[in-house]
């Protein structure tokens, strides 16, 4: 009974220490998704995304070390990331441009490793999981209509708000990796009330998104969204969604899209550049191209560790990030974190590919994987014209890809029978002939191999 009863003190210790650090990660996600120190003055001077983090983290080592799932059981592309990390450290000690301004910046991106590493060791149940990605969903459109309500001085909702969300293109860009989610959250809300609400925060995203002017993001929304709606309209069988989706972006276009068609329209040629913000249109795109040649450049003289990270901007000499994340990784971390970056998300798409080949995937498992492979391509697409290296989104978004596959294996676990208890082949003679007494029968099949493994 003494037993008994300290095992279950250890498991109830282990539960709350677990609720404790899931409470810290949560309040980290909010932290960074909501940003309140960007749009609430008298919090910028508190650290409060490094105490969430360092909270979770201290929360985990003291009080979960009964947890279900443990360091050992971390996935290759948490090895990728820490790796790239590692090269982006070596490159800030070495850079031939700013060191202290490399290695500050690097110390400050690996706070995505531990939000990276916590995520996939806490959330593990589906609750959690609903729980984590709610946070990003509804922080994103929150952020819209702020960033509306504060625009009248602010074109094209430039410095509307500050932090991640201040520049158009990255406004742009965590809008449409959060779309996605938003619609799984509106097609599985129960009744009308919340279904509206959702409906509402997607116009309001949608409007934020045309309002931003941004080409790169109007592109990375059409890939995105023909990819969601093959998934929820075609695959799921909700044709009306695709009806619906292109009546919302024709009206958007047609009421709010003067300066979109505008940049468009300057992008190639300046003869319409009759504007102020044509002009400026065909000046980004120039600049632009400026930008990735100077990259080139760098990457032909720092192939191995490049310049540091965000030391670009520096040896621009234009004081400008490169538009385009592949080539903001290989010139500021060498080829070396191209290769660990392009594997990372690589694992994302693995992990998508075989949670979505299962026939036997839940309708909530099913819905998220085409969520995240929806924000995944849309994430891929958009890299080829936004500085998006540091941001974390898409890091976040491997790692709920990451969590998915896990809760399936673990699932398959769960499915599995217990393996019966093997008998001993007596060797004696009487134990043969004791009444009652059965030859054990060999066992071939112990545990049914999941389905994941294959």
């Amino acid at each position: 009974m003494a037993d008994t009863a300290q095992i279950s003190q250890k498991f109830e210790q282990a539960s709350k220490g677990a609720a404790a650090s899931f409470f810290w990660l949560s309040a980290f996600y909010v932290v960074y998704c909501i940003r309140p120190e960007d749009w609430l003055h008298f919090l910028a001077r508190i650290p409060l995304a490094k105490i969430t983090a360092i909270g979770a983290l201290l929360a985990f080592f003291f009080g979960t070390a009964a947890g279900k799932r443990k360091f050992r059981d971390l996935p290759r592309e948490s090895h990728y990331l820490l790796a790239m990390i590692g090269v982006f450290i070596l490159s800030s000690v070495l850079s031939p441009v700013w060191r202290g301004g490399a290695l500050n910046n690097t110390l400050n991106f690996a706070k995505v490793y531990v939000a990276w590493v916590l995520t996939f060791l806490l959330v593990t149940n589906l609750k959690r999981f609903r729980r984590i990605v709610f946070i990003q969903a509804g922080a994103v459109p929150a952020i819209c209509i702020l960033s509306i309500l504060k625009s009248r001085s602010h074109p094209r909702l430039d410095g509307a708000l500050g932090g991640i969300y201040s520049n158009p293109n990255d406004l742009a860009f965590a809008i449409v990796l959060s779309l996605p989610f938003c619609l799984m959250f509106l097609l599985t809300a129960r009744g009308a009330f919340r279904k509206l609400v959702w409906a509402i925060a997607m116009l309001a995203m949608a409007a934020a998104l045309v309002l931003t002017a941004s080409r790169g993001g109007f592109i990375t929304l059409i890939v995105a969204g023909a990819v969601c709606l093959w998934h929820f309209g075609v695959k799921g069988k909700r044709v009306y969604l695709i009806a619906a989706s292109a009546l919302v972006v024709v009206i958007l276009i047609a009421v709010a899209g003067g300066p979109l068609k505008s940049r468009f329209a300057s992008t190639l040629s300046d003869d319409d550049a009759d504007t102020t913000q044509a002009a400026s249109a065909h000046a980004s795109y120039e600049n632009r191209k400026y930008l990735m040649s100077r990259a080139i450049e760098g990457i032909e003289h720092y192939p191995i560790l490049g310049i540091g990270p965000m030391n670009f901007m520096v040896y621009s000499l234009d004081w400008h990030e490169v538009h385009m994340t592949y080539l903001e990784i290989a010139v500021e971390g060498g080829f070396p974190s191209l290769l660990l970056y392009l594997l990372f998300f690589s694992c994302g798409f693995r992990n998508l590919h075989l949670v979505m080949k299962r026939k036997d995937l839940g309708p909530d498992l099913k819905l998220f994987a085409w969520a995240l492979h929806s924000s995944l391509v849309g994430f891929i697409v958009g890299a080829l014209f936004s500085p998006e290296a540091y941001q974390f989104f898409p890091y976040f978004a491997v790692a709920y890809t990451s969590v998915l596959f896990a809760l399936a294996q673990e699932g398959d676990r769960l499915k599995s029978p217990a393996p019966s208890p093997v008998v001993p082949r007596s060797t004696s003679v009487t134990a043969v002939k004791q009444p009652g007494y059965r030859e054990p029968q060999p066992q071939h099949v112990l545990f049914r191999r999941p389905i994941l493994d294959k």
